[in-house]
């Protein structure tokens, strides 16, 4: 009945009672204190060697005034030892860009790794469930190598065998709370590694004034705002679609103006052209001398401007065909860009059904040919939901701004983008902290990426319009 077990044996217990608890006392084996010793030395010397590997300056830093002490005496330890610390104070004093990158964000990965991550690193993995504790074993994904930056820490992390990325992705509140962080993204950087971004602060939590204009006419990437690294956010227009998604109010104007802005000396150089649909006139009405006779705010205009740029577009086609695969704006060819604010107003809203069947031909008909000739569009819309917007996969490059529901996230930017990070429904919604702010997710990369575009004012935009304007136009 019983299987034979350490301890007292089961055949010498008899109990009457059928629900008794039956308890083992297991045999205890002691350990001698000279073996117990040589384990726990054998602890300290690989705990040791493997600190002086993974950390040989800080573990250097920390031994060499105790060798000083011992091989000259204190007072000799601390005449040699004061140079140091003094003469990195004045370094990190004088130039504190180069200290930081050499030496400041390094000692501050060094503390992160032991108080922060190596710290918790068991209790949030097991708690998580990205740990698994089998037969008194715990199996640990293996944490890496901390990387910091000035606004964040990147953690590297071999996964368990059998794990997924999504997986991680699944649990990135549990990896946020659990490490003190407010939000946590997920990578994918090799096979069986990922890298956990886990920001410390937010470089985007002001608004950015508009971005000066350039001094020489450039079809290039433009610059509209700045990432989250710190670096300048510029947006591609020439060969490609955008679309802009988010709420009332999460600064969907501040994308398209600075867009706008970055291409005005060019547009004022003859390399391009740009058309403006407005039905709400609200937005782009504030510098429609910029646009001259390309602007169009009823949906009658506006098909008849949508019209006339496949018009444009099918010529174009027809005279690169055989000649040119891909299109160099010139004078002749100019790069044009339609510019379509809340796009749903056309294609969804519009009563007149066949007003909407030739709005949303023309569109289709642009995103899918257009950008090999020079013919890009950049919409913006409010409800990503593909009734409203049917069309929105043939839009490379895509945008999300402050959004209502967490669903529409991976509606606007692909499937998996809210794992990754892109917490678009979090943003907030006062137009100081959220407005402008969003993550973008490019044709070329599948990881979106946080950003902020600048705000471009009333006042900006009637002076862009006052000094860019065709004659006679202003």
């Amino acid at each position: 009945m019983f299987r034979r077990l350490p301890g007292d044996e089961a055949r010498n217990l008899v109990t009457t009672t059928p629900d008794t608890a039956v308890v083992f006392r297991p045999a205890v084996v002691t350990t001698p204190a000279i073996l117990t010793l040589i384990i726990l030395a054998g602890r300290i010397v690989v705990g040791l060697v493997r600190a002086t590997w993974r950390h040989p300056i800080a573990m250097l830093a920390a031994a060499t005034p105790g060798v000083l002490t011992l091989l000259y005496g204190w007072r000799a330890a601390l005449l040699l030892s004061t140079p140091t610390p003094v003469g990195l104070l004045a370094w990190a004093l004088t130039n504190r860009d180069s200290f930081a990158r050499l030496v400041g964000w390094r000692l501050l990965a060094w503390w992160r790794l032991i108080w922060v991550y190596r710290r918790h690193w068991q209790p949030v993995m097991i708690v998580s469930g990205l740990g698994r504790h089998i037969r008194g074993r715990d199996y640990l994904p293996r944490l890496g190598k901390i990387t910091c930056t000035p606004w964040a820490d990147l953690v590297s992390v071999r996964m368990l065998k059998g794990q997924a990325v999504k997986d991680w992705a699944d649990r990135i509140d549990h990896l946020a709370q659990g490490f003190g962080a407010t939000s946590c993204r997920v990578a994918l950087s090799q096979a069986g590694r990922i890298t956990l971004t886990f920001p410390r602060t937010d470089p985007l939590a002001t608004p950015l004034p508009a971005l000066p204009l350039l001094a020489e006419p450039s079809v290039g990437a433009v610059e509209v705002g700045k990432q989250e690294d710190g670096q300048p956010w510029r947006l591609k227009m020439h060969g490609t679609h955008v679309l802009v998604a988010g709420a009332t109010g999460a600064g969907k104007g501040s994308i398209i103006w600075s867009v706008i802005r970055g291409l005005l000396p060019a547009a004022r150089a003859g390399l391009v052209e740009l058309w403006a649909l407005d039905p709400k006139l609200m937005e782009l009405s504030y510098g429609r001398a910029l646009f001259g006779p390309r602007y169009a705010a009823t949906p009658e205009n506006c098909a008849d401007l949508l019209d006339r740029a496949v018009k444009v577009m099918q010529e174009r086609a027809a005279r690169f065909a055989g000649l040119q695969r891909s299109h160099i704006p010139t004078l002749d060819n100019p790069f044009v860009l339609v510019v379509v604010d809340e796009v749903a107003f056309l294609t969804a809203y519009q009563s007149d059904r066949e007003l909407r069947r030739r709005i949303s031909a023309a569109l289709a008909t642009l995103t899918t040919q257009g950008r090999a000739v020079g013919v890009g569009v950049l919409a913006a819309l409010q409800d990503p939901r593909k009734e409203v917007m049917n069309i929105r996969n043939l839009f490379p490059d895509k945008i999300a701004l402050r959004l209502d529901e967490s669903e529409q996230v991976d509606m606007v930017l692909g499937d998996g983008a809210r794992d990754r990070g892109a917490l678009a429904d979090h943003i907030s919604p006062v137009p100081e902290l959220g407005a402008g702010v969003g993550y973008v997710r490019l044709e070329t990369s599948p990881n979106p990426i946080r950003v902020r575009a600048a705000y471009v004012s009333d006042t900006d935009i009637r002076a862009m319009a006052d000094a860019f304007a065709p004659s006679g136009d202003a």
